[in-house]
Formats: C-alpha cells, sequence, structure tokens
C-alpha cells in the first residue's frame, strides 16, 4: 500500500502537505558521488548544469547562484541600477523581488496586478513610469508568462532595462520561447518548494557575453579569474578585483542535485500540469470557486495551483483555509500585497491604483501541488472543498 506523504512540520494529522520536494535515488547518488571530488566549488559540475540549463532555456549563457534574490540582485547591478533610481516590480510577489531593489540603493515602485492570471498589470506598469524609472522586474506568477511583447514595446519606447523573475518558471514559454529571454536578464529559484531544487541556489540566464562576465564575477567577489584558472596558470594568488563583488556562489553539490534533476524537469512538470487540469476540471463547478483558466498550460511550469473564494461560496477565504487545515490539508496564500508590510510602505512608491492586488488578496488560495500528488490526496482536497 502506498504511504501517505509526510508533513515537512512532522504534523501527523496533515494528510496532504502543501509541497513535497522530488528527491529520488539517483539524485542521492548523485551528490554522494559530487562529495567524492576535492573540489567542491567553483568545478565542473556548476560548468555541466549551467552549460544544461543554457541549452533547456534556449539562452546563449547561464550563470549558476546562490538563490533566486542574489540573482536578481547580480541582475540589477549589471545593469548599473543603483541610487535614485525608481524600479517597477508587481505588487503581488514574494519580498525577495522588493529587497533585490533595495540592496542595489535603488527604489521599488509597487504596481497592481491582473485579475485574470496575478501577473503584472501593462495599465498600472505604464501609469507608474517617471524620468527616474530604470528597470522593470516582470514576475511569472505561479508559473503562467507575463505578457512579454507588450512589456518589451514599453521597455523598447522608454528605454528601460528588464530583469525577468522566473523563480515559478522553470519551463513556462511565451511564443514558444522560454521566459528570461526577453529581458536582459532571466532570474530562477531553487529552492525546496520549486520545480527543480537544489536546496537553495539560483540561476540567471541571459544572452549578453558582457553582462554574463560581468555577473560571473560579481558572484565571486569581483575577482577577475576562476578557480581553475588559478590553480591551473601563474601564481593562484595573482589575480586582480575589478568591482565589488559579492559572495553569491553555487557549489557542486547543490550543482550535482540541479543537474540531475533538469534531466527529469519536463516530466515533473507535465505531472503539475495533469494535476492542475485534474483540479480545475473538478474545482470550476463548485458555486463560489473560481479558477484560474490557461488555455496554453502546456507552456506553464504550474509552479502553483491558485483558486478564488468569492463571496457567494460557504466559507471565507481564511475560514476555508482553517477548514482545509483542520482535515489535514495545508494551503497557503501567495503573496500578501507588499504594500501591506510596515517596511515596505516606507521604503517603496506608489503612482497607481493596487486595487486589483487587494481584492485578490481577500480571495486567493494556493492549494497542494507536486508532481507525486497522487489522485487520493487531490480527490481528498477536491471534496473538502465541496463538502465546505
Amino acid at each position: 500500500m502506498k504511504k501517505n506523504h509526510l508533513d515537512a512540520f512532522e504534523n501527523n494529522a496533515i494528510k496532504v502537505p502543501f509541497v513535497v520536494p522530488n528527491i529520488q535515488n539517483s539524485d542521492k547518488k548523485a551528490i554522494e558521488l559530487a562529495l567524492q571530488s576535492n573540489l567542491l566549488t567553483d568545478g565542473p559540475i556548476l560548468k555541466k548544469f549551467e552549460d544544461e540549463f543554457s541549452k533547456f532555456t534556449g539562452s546563449k549563457y547561464a550563470i549558476g547562484v546562490s538563490n533566486a534574490t542574489s540573482a536578481l540582485h547580480l541582475s540589477l547591478k549589471s545593469q548599473g541600477i543603483g541610487i535614485g533610481d525608481e524600479v517597477i516590480i508587481p505588487n503581488i510577489t514574494f519580498v525577495a523581488t522588493a529587497n533585490s531593489v533595495l540592496y542595489t540603493g535603488a527604489t521599488p515602485v509597487l504596481v497592481d496586478v491582473n485579475y485574470d492570471d496575478i501577473n503584472i498589470s501593462i495599465k498600472s506598469v505604464e501609469k507608474s513610469i517617471t524620468k527616474k524609472t530604470k528597470a522593470i522586474i516582470p514576475v511569472h506568477f505561479a508559473g503562467k508568462s507575463c505578457d512579454m511583447s507588450k512589456l518589451k514595446k514599453i521597455s523598447k519606447k522608454f528605454g528601460l532595462k528588464i530583469i525577468e523573475d522566473c523563480a515559478h518558471a522553470i519551463g513556462t514559454k511565451f511564443n514558444k520561447t522560454h521566459v528570461g529571454n526577453f529581458g536582459e536578464t532571466g532570474c530562477f529559484s531553487f529552492y525546496p518548494t520549486k520545480n527543480l531544487t537544489t536546496f537553495e541556489g539560483g540561476m540567471i540566464i541571459t544572452n549578453s557575453k558582457q553582462t554574463a562576465l560581468k555577473i560571473k564575477s560579481m558572484r565571486n567577489h569581483g575577482i577577475t579569474k576562476s578557480l581553475k584558472e588559478r590553480f591551473t596558470k601563474g601564481h593562484p594568488w595573482d589575480f586582480d578585483v575589478s568591482e565589488l563583488g559579492y559572495n553569491y556562489r553555487l557549489d557542486e553539490i547543490r550543482a550535482s542535485l540541479g543537474f540531475n534533476q533538469l534531466k527529469r524537469l519536463k516530466k515533473m512538470n507535465q505531472l503539475r500540469q495533469n494535476a492542475s487540469r485534474y483540479y480545475t476540471k473538478n474545482l470550476k463547478t463548485i458555486p463560489g470557486i473560481e479558477t484560474f483558466e490557461d488555455s496554453k498550460l502546456k507552456d506553464n511550469s504550474c509552479h502553483l495551483y491558485v483558486i478564488r473564494i468569492l463571496k457567494d461560496f460557504d466559507l471565507t477565504r481564511n475560514n476555508l483555509f482553517n477548514h482545509l487545515l483542520k482535515n489535514g490539508i495545508r494551503t497557503s496564500v501567495h503573496y500578501k500585497p507588499l504594500d501591506k508590510f510596515n517596511f515596505y510602505k516606507s521604503n517603496s512608491k506608489i503612482y497607481s491604483s493596487l486595487n486589483i492586488s487587494h481584492e485578490l488578496y481577500e480571495k486567493i488560495l494556493s492549494l497542494p501541488l507536486f508532481p507525486q500528488i497522487s489522485k487520493k490526496e487531490l480527490d481528498l482536497v477536491i471534496n473538502t472543498i465541496k463538502q465546505s
């Protein structure tokens, strides 16, 4: 008999966890093999992972980093974003998007999102551009691509940089092109809840050689030589520091896990898509429950499955959350709008209405979703909502 998936927080009452990392025996073997090397950072496994990630996304360059936050930070720095600049970001996103802007000394400008997909609102972006605006960070929310055609037109018209936040979007495409290729860079997350994990980690893709070289240097303290270059030619201590850099490296152990997971990422995403279709088929007929429809689900990484709870449903969103938890089902909300955090109220700017993000925040709920989620688990979630 198949065992239930265990709760990460060791609560035996949980029957359906919110997420379960997809760790297989081949992943463990890959890590064990990496541990046999004497070179545990800045080595050949990272290079292989970067090369394969570049192929997977169709980009010219891929640079492994410590996490997606550092990916965003390095990307902004590579484009000269700094003090006095403004960077447009959606109001519904994880706090890391805003923090990465603040790291540079620039100011995040919060804009609204679309009701139908929670992606950045083009109209709100247009209303929020000032003389200080230097960049836009579109977040491909839950795995569905933003409208990159319209954003590219805006960036061209106003001379703005685009840094794509692809934390949810490994495998997501827009008009047959993998996201991350439309802006100056694309930034990916390998956090344990993501479609591909390295425990903690991230990747930057770019099609600019100059940007790639700058980011490679900055992720390693601004040092001008790689570890291999330092120890295979000349004196290992004879290197220069070209600019202020950071310790944002991705080590060989985590790279080995990422490299191995990338081999089956398409399959894992297909399983997420299948589960999402099953949810939608069975939830969309429930009065008061609204699903997010996507006619191009094959181009959606399906990182999250989000529903909207309307007024004609018997329970409020918070009451439904409590009801599901009482029945052993973990859910969450992605995300609390940035303008509702005290810190960002005083460290960001707002030039347009954020009404849609506020409305969505009262309605949205993210349901359990991971590649190995079973039909039994899906049915338990669906039936518990139906019986609310």
